[in-house]
């Protein structure tokens, strides 16, 4: 797990088609602070991306495999030497969450298509497959190729952040043009709510009347029905055995 708090940028050193064209890839990359206590198999995050570290062949320099569903799926697959990366080892469980969290399962690709340069800051439309739009919402977070931030403005097929001083100067964001495209991680709260939406058909389900104007039917009625029976019940009960004495 991530936080989308870039610890610096990288570079592409190499890539490496070891299936050839169409299969998988192999990325070396320089990252001297997060490879500073890294070692195989541990997780860095890519512009966004969740990848094992596989190699270590120098200091400051890891190699990641990437999968061709990942390739077709993200940005990663117009890499090219020298292409700057954002940067960010794992969070450790002690450490603190400063931005949200972040799986680095990329949802889909976005492409900027607006930006608006402030005084010290930047405004920045990003457009997103209309699927994920739903998961977008105004002050919530979204994960921009690794970059926690926070939503400005919605739209139908789009979404607005502004990009303070450091963002811009600290991630690959900065040097971001119109057209260019970003992978999108979009906050992973959102999609397991909508998912229990989906799936459980009580959540949001109407309750009617029972015939005669008796309690609601459905479960939460026939609960209530039956303590209601069972007190009144007992308290009748009671009430009679002391008239009877």
């Amino acid at each position: 797990m991530f936080t989308g708090i870039v610890e610096e940028v990288g570079h592409v050193v190499e890539i490496s088609r070891p299936g050839g064209t169409g299969g998988d890839a192999r990325l070396t990359l320089r990252g001297p602070l997060v490879t500073a206590d890294a070692h195989r198999g541990d997780s860095i995050c890519v512009s966004g991306v969740c990848l094992t570290v596989t190699d270590l062949p120098e200091i400051g320099v890891f190699t990641a495999d990437v999968m061709p569903e990942t390739l077709r799926r993200t940005s990663l697959g117009s890499l090219v030497p020298g292409s700057p990366v954002n940067l960010e080892r794992a969070v450790r469980a002690d450490a603190r969450l400063g931005g949200h969290v972040v799986q680095g399962h990329v949802d889909g690709v976005g492409v900027i298509v607006r930006r608006s340069p402030g005084p010290r800051w930047d405004e920045v439309e990003v457009s997103i497959p209309v699927a994920l739009a739903r998961y977008v919402a105004e002050k919530g977070s979204v994960a921009v190729s690794g970059v926690s931030l926070t939503v400005s403005s919605v739209g139908s097929e789009s979404f607005g952040v502004s990009l303070i001083p450091t963002t811009l100067s600290e991630t690959t964001l900065g040097g971001l043009t119109v057209g260019s495209t970003v992978n999108i991680e979009v906050d992973v709260l959102a999609k397991y709510v909508a998912r229990l939406l989906e799936t459980s058909p009580s959540v949001g389900a109407p309750r009617h009347a029972a015939p005669g104007g008796g309690a609601p039917s459905g479960p939460t009625g026939s609960r209530m029905d039956s303590q209601m029976d069972s007190q009144s019940g007992s308290e009748s009960d009671s009430q009679r055995g002391q008239a009877a004495r």
